[in-house]
């Protein structure tokens, strides 16, 4: 999809990389500290990727024709621009790998997808703590949005939520 350099390119993820893929996933939870928050699976995983319908799509850094890094992202709408957009969930490239452009690489093939499809914006979010990624994101030209904090319901709280009527 974008090539890099002659040993790096950005391409779609296909059915084949879904175990390389879930071993990447449990890769970044351990450099978030969130590896008990890793309750999924690679079967899971594949069907969300690769059903009829979707439910989020990826694409895979190669070096050497090794899989080093992914970015799992899906479409999100913009009510004030009235379109969608891509949210990019996960960007991780495996530490021996970073500083080499690959995450460069993933960001502008993301922004070559969200304007080939004509959609209004590509967005993401990343932990305070983070300095480096914050750094990096705003090099690329990121905004990082200072009024906004993420909400999130899971697990037994979101059961409770659905089980509340007004």
């Amino acid at each position: 999809m974008v090539p890099h350099s002659p040993s790096l390119s950005i391409r779609p993820a296909h059915p084949p990389d879904t175990p390389v893929l879930f071993e990447l996933v449990q890769a970044l939870a351990d450099y978030e500290e969130l590896s008990h928050q890793v309750v999924g699976n690679a079967e899971s995983l594949h069907n969300h990727l690769f059903c009829d319908r979707p439910y989020v799509e990826a694409l895979v850094a190669e070096v050497d024709e090794q899989i080093v890094g992914f970015a799992l992202f899906f479409y999100n709408y913009s009510t004030f621009l009235t379109k969608p957009g891509i949210y990019l969930e996960d960007l991780f490239v495996l530490p021996e790998y970073r500083r080499q452009g690959i995450g460069q690489a993933f960001l502008q093939a993301l922004a070559q997808l969200a304007v080939d499809r004509n959609l209004g914006r590509l967005e993401w979010s990343v932990l305070d703590w983070n300095e480096p990624a914050i750094r990096f994101y705003k090099t690329m030209g990121a905004t990082v949005l200072p009024d906004w904090r993420t909400c999130r319901v899971t697990g037994d709280a979101l059961r409770t939520l659905a089980q509340h009527s007004l």
